[in-house]
Formats: C-alpha cells, sequence, structure tokens
C-alpha cells in the first residue's frame, strides 16, 4: 500500500476560508470551506480509497490557489481548465464531467442534467453525485437547481450557492452567454 502525500492550502474568500488540496502533479484532489473540513476529510479519504494519504501544509502557491483568487476576483474562467483528479464511481466522473460543461453564469435543473448525460430518469442520482462531489466551485455543482428554479441542497450551504451564482452571473458578460439563467 502506497500512501499518497497530498499538499493543503488555505485561501480566505468573500464566501469563507477555503481548504485546497492538489496532488504532486498539481491536481486538484478536494477542495472545500473550513467549516466543513470534516465532510472534505470523508470525501477524500473515500476518493483515496484503500490506499490512504497524508496532508502536508504548504502557502498558497499552487495554480489551483491562484486560479481560485482569480476567480473570486471575478476572473470566472479562471478555474475552467485546472486540472482535477477523484476516484468517484464511473456515473459520478460522468455527472462532473457534465457540470463543468455548464457554462458560467448559468444554472441547469437535476433532470435537466440527468437527460444531458443520457439518463433522463436519474434526477435523483445525479442529486447523488453532486453531494458526493470533492471539488465545489471547479466541478460547479452550485450551478445544479430544482426543476422550478429553486435554490436546493449545496454541500457548502445554500447562502453560498447563492452567493457563487450572483457572483458568476455578475463577472459573466452577456455576450458569452445567453440572457436565460437555466439550461433546459
Amino acid at each position: 500500500m502506497t500512501i499518497q502525500i497530498f499538499s493543503l492550502e488555505t485561501i480566505d474568500t468573500p464566501t469563507g476560508r477555503m481548504r485546497i488540496i492538489t496532488d504532486d502533479e498539481g491536481r486538484l484532489r478536494s477542495l472545500d470551506w473550513d467549516d466543513h473540513e470534516a465532510r472534505m476529510m470523508k470525501l477524500l479519504e473515500r476518493h483515496c480509497r484503500a490506499d490512504g494519504f497524508s496532508l502536508r501544509e504548504n502557502p498558497p502557491t499552487s495554480a489551483a490557489a491562484r486560479a481560485l483568487a482569480a476567480y473570486f476576483d471575478g476572473d470566472i474562467s479562471a478555474v475552467a481548465d485546472l486540472p482535477t483528479m477523484t476516484q468517484g464511481t464511473e456515473f459520478q466522473r460522468k455527472v462532473w464531467q457534465a457540470l463543468r460543461a455548464i457554462p458560467a453564469g448559468l444554472s441547469i435543473s437535476y433532470g435537466a442534467l440527468a437527460a444531458r448525460i443520457g439518463r433522463p430518469g436519474a434526477s435523483r442520482a445525479v442529486g447523488l453525485a453532486n453531494g458526493a462531489n470533492p471539488i465545489a466551485i471547479v466541478v460547479p455543482c452550485h450551478r445544479v437547481i430544482g426543476a422550478d428554479a429553486s435554490l436546493t441542497g449545496y454541500g457548502g450551504g445554500l447562502e453560498r450557492k447563492r452567493w457563487l451564482l450572483a457572483h458568476e452571473r455578475a463577472h459573466c458578460s452577456t455576450s458569452d452567454s445567453p440572457q436565460l439563467h437555466m439550461v433546459l
């Protein structure tokens, strides 16, 4: 058994202090707020499986830390191409990939996202995959809303979800995305 060693960085954001975990190849492994550290560690343990991991604290110098700082400063696209690495199920990875394809400034319902991945009856499973997403913001599960356009659960809390959606809409140009707030 090989124990994986990851770097842990923390940054201050308008939504609270965030913890960033990357591997030696610079891939983002986990991202969440300080007040959700227990959830973050549980998801990371699940995704690392039997190999195990340890964390070494580093100053925030990674590409992920710089991209997130830019995102919170208004450059919403700064996180779009960050490399990530997760060990979810095939279905989860498919959902997470589809999440990254939702344009910033827009939102989509669980049912519409399920249909996009070819599983139109799997909106609940899509919701569970969203809940198991270990990489907040970069894999933007906050962009998924209820069929009635209501804000539904978010691992970081509904206030953060509301803030993130408003932040993205405020910083996305209308020429880059349609006027509609929901993708059908």
